[in-house]
C-alpha cells in the first residue's frame, strides 16, 4: 500500500462530508508535505555521521553556493527559507561546531556577516558525494524531461504562493 493511500482515503471522506472541498489542490499540498518529510528524514539519516541535521545542511549549502561563502543573517534566512529566530539558533550551533563564523560586515560594522570556515568547507566537500548519490536516488524514477517539467510546475506554484 502506498504511504499516501491513507491520506487519499481521508480526503475521500472529507469530500463526501463537504462536497465543495477542493480535492485536487488538497492532494497536491499534502503530497508536497509528504515529499518534504521524506526528503528531510532521508537527509537527516545521511548527515548523522557529520553531526549536523537537514536545516543546518541547508544553511551550510546556501553559504557554500555564495561567492566568498558569506551572507548576512537576513540573506541566509531568505535563501534557506527559515525564520529569523530559527537562523539565530541554527547559526549559533554551527558557530559552536566551528563550521561558520560571525564577523562584523566590511560595509557596515553594525551588521553581522556569516562565513563558512575552512572546516565548514571541508565538511561540505566530504559529504557532497553522498548527497549527490541521495539526490540521484530520490529522483531516479523521473526522466530528465519529467524533472524539468516538475521544476517548471513547482516554480509556477511557488510564484503564485508568493503573490498571494
Amino acid at each position: 500500500m502506498s504511504s499516501f493511500q491513507p491520506t487519499e482515503q481521508r480526503l475521500a471522506i472529507t469530500c463526501q462530508r463537504h462536497p465543495a472541498f477542493p480535492r485536487e489542490p488538497a492532494v497536491l499540498v499534502r503530497l508536497i508535505k509528504h515529499i518534504y518529510k521524506r526528503v528531510h528524514d532521508d537527509a537527516n539519516a545521511l548527515l548523522k555521521p557529520w553531526a549536523i541535521n537537514h536545516p543546518e545542511y541547508n544553511l551550510l549549502m546556501m553559504l557554500y553556493g555564495t561567492e566568498g561563502y558569506t551572507l548576512n543573517p537576513s540573506q541566509l534566512a531568505e535563501a534557506a527559507g527559515e525564520k529569523s529566530a530559527n537562523i539565530t539558533r541554527l547559526t549559533n550551533g554551527l558557530c559552536d561546531k566551528g563550521l561558520i563564523e560571525r564577523t562584523a560586515s566590511d560595509e557596515d560594522r553594525r551588521k553581522i556577516a556569516l562565513t563558512l570556515t575552512g572546516d565548514g568547507v571541508a565538511m561540505i566537500e566530504s559529504f557532497l558525494p553522498d548527497i549527490c548519490t541521495l539526490l540521484e536516488r530520490q529522483t531516479a524514477g523521473l526522466r530528465p524531461q519529467e524533472m524539468a517539467q516538475l521544476e517548471t510546475l513547482l516554480k509556477k506554484f511557488l510564484d503564485r504562493l508568493e503573490q498571494a
